[in-house]
């Protein structure tokens, strides 16, 4: 993965619409023109962000290794794409926001700033009630919380998973929530492609829109998850590139690599 290195100077973004190539629209939800606003009333979107890396490992890297340098690599994607998906959907839709919490109480500690804050400021300052939007933001250490919120979020029978994405670190098997947190180039929180058949099928629905945005989903997580739930997921097959994220992009991919499921 490719990070943002955000400007010393810069404040905020001043893009926060979510941009893509016109051939690729449909992966992202903002294109496939079957879809019409309001269409997923009653279902829930998860958006899982994993936690950053620690700058005391990146710094031990080559300065072309680095990535993860930034701590709010993770958050400002999760923020661009929930307001995409209001805009698409409606205000009324269901999101739930589940963020790795110890990834960011841990890179606070190391920084020396109130990251899980401003993790919350997300919600509270963009997402509020007065404007019509709601967020439920839920703290999570492990990948069998995720698993759990999926199968049992909501009444599953009423209210069914009308997508799931993924912001963070992961190789071709595995969501890593604290990649390089904990220990450099290591995972100590992760959601498996093992561990996916514990995942009800019956908790999606039928036109389930998912994807990971990590590194290399594509070639073996991607196929496993549809193995295991029923539904697609676009995965990268190579490296997800946040660097975008500064012109108020999603991930991309880097080099020769695409999107696949």
């Amino acid at each position: 993965m490719r990070a943002f290195f955000p400007p010393a100077i810069a404040s905020v973004l001043l893009i926060f619409a979510v941009l893509v190539p016109e051939a690729e629209g449909r992966l992202f939800g903002g294109g496939d023109g079957g879809r019409k606003k309001g269409s997923k009333a009653g279902q829930e979107f998860i958006i899982v962000s994993g936690g950053p890396a620690l700058r005391e490992w990146e710094d031990l890297r080559r300065e072309a290794d680095q990535h993860d340098r930034w701590w709010g690599n993770f958050v400002r994607t999760a923020k661009i794409r929930m307001k995409a998906i209001f805009d698409e959907h409606g205000p009324s839709t269901k999101i739930t926001w589940m963020v790795y919490r110890s990834g960011y109480s841990r890179r606070a500690s190391e920084q020396g700033d109130p990251l899980v804050s401003y993790v919350t400021s997300v919600r509270d300052d963009y997402f509020r009630d007065d404007l019509g939007l709601r967020i439920k933001l839920v703290w999570f250490e492990s990948g069998d919380e995720v698993i759990d919120h999926i199968n049992n979020g909501y009444n599953r029978r009423e209210v069914k998973v009308g997508g799931f994405e993924y912001f963070g670190h992961s190789n071709k098997f595995a969501f890593m929530f604290d990649y390089s947190n904990w220990i450099s180039g290591v995972s100590k929180s992760w959601l498996h492609e093992a561990d996916l058949r514990k995942i009800s099928r019956r908790a999606f629905a039928k036109d389930a829109y998912c994807q990971s945005w990590g590194c290399h989903s594509g070639e073996s997580f991607s196929a496993a998850w549809r193995k295991a739930t029923g539904t697609k997921m676009w995965g990268a097959q190579g490296k997800t590139d946040y660097s975008v994220l500064q012109y108020g992009r999603l991930p991309e991919i880097s080099g020769n690599g695409r999107w696949k499921y």
